[in-house]
């Protein structure tokens, strides 16, 4: 008697737009499944926020809990990195160009960054705790492959995104529809030495 097949599993892409149909980029889209354990996301290696041309780079990442990101300074001005978010607060008191330092992110959720020398520096990383995370790109769009089918939740983040908590989600079957379209509205960026 042969092993049994392997379970199915379902290939799920998602648009994000807005209501007048313009693509969403660095949407960060997770499922989580539901009545069963979702799996973790695997920690891998070279995660990295780069600060170049007093920006960072890039403006989205995408981090499994436990993930160890590097902030390399690429300027030749010095940076002084922080974080005051619940899902990870820290600060790394300014280091010049060709320096770097490491932080790990060890609690699920949306980590806003900003620099305490250059009020124009933004940028966000979101911490995941599934298996199941991509973020959109400039066309709006993700692939999450990989799923088993059945019921799971759906869930759109984004940090400009008009909702509570920057998210909306909804209840899915995976497997039922291949596509999932969500319309959202975006507030505009907040002015330099604001944030949300």
């Amino acid at each position: 008697m042969g092993a049994a097949p392997p379970p199915p599993v379902v290939a799920v892409a998602v648009s994000v737009r807005t209501a007048d149909g313009k693509p969403v980029a660095d949407a960060v889209v997770i499922v989580r499944l539901a009545g069963r354990d979702t799996p973790g996301a695997r920690v891998g290696t070279g995660y990295a926020v780069k600060q170049q041309n007093i920006q960072f780079h890039p403006f989205v990442s995408v981090v499994p809990l436990n993930g160890d990101i590097a902030f390399p300074n690429l300027d030749a001005v010095r940076h002084h990195v922080y974080s005051f978010s619940p899902a990870k607060r820290f600060e790394l008191k300014l280091y010049a160009r060709e320096e770097n330092r490491t932080v790990r992110f060890d609690r699920a959720g949306p980590v806003s960054l900003g620099c305490n020398i250059h009020d124009q520096m933004t940028a966000f990383i979101y911490v995941t705790d599934s298996a199941f995370t991509a973020k959109t790109d400039s066309a709006g769009n993700a692939t999450l492959n990989g799923m088993p089918p059945g019921p799971a939740t759906i869930t759109v983040w984004h940090p400009y995104l008009r909702a509570p908590g920057n998210q909306t989600s909804r209840q899915i079957g995976v497997g039922d529809n291949a596509r999932q379209l969500f319309t959202v509205a975006l507030r505009p960026p907040p002015a330099a030495g604001t944030s949300y």
